[in-house]
């Protein structure tokens, strides 16, 4: 049987993962059609804020030291 390693496990879930996020952002994209829907500036600019903090987040998830982090 065939055991599956880490990197296996990283790659395996990234290939999924990664086309089902970006196809999620596509969707959110589509909002900013005026012929569609009304929104404000001020509405378009927190959901480009939201976005631009997870991904900052997941930018320093993976800037960070292997080391795993345990909350007390």
């Amino acid at each position: 049987m065939y055991m599956e390693t880490k990197n296996d496990k990283f790659k395996r879930l990234a290939n999924k993962r990664v086309p089902v996020a970006i196809e999620k952002i596509e969707l959110i994209q589509n909002l900013s059609n005026k012929n569609n829907y009304d929104y404000s500036q001020k509405e378009a600019d927190e959901i480009i804020k939201a976005l631009t903090k997870a991904l900052s987040e997941l930018k320093k998830s993976f800037n960070q030291d292997s080391i795993p982090k345990f909350k007390i």
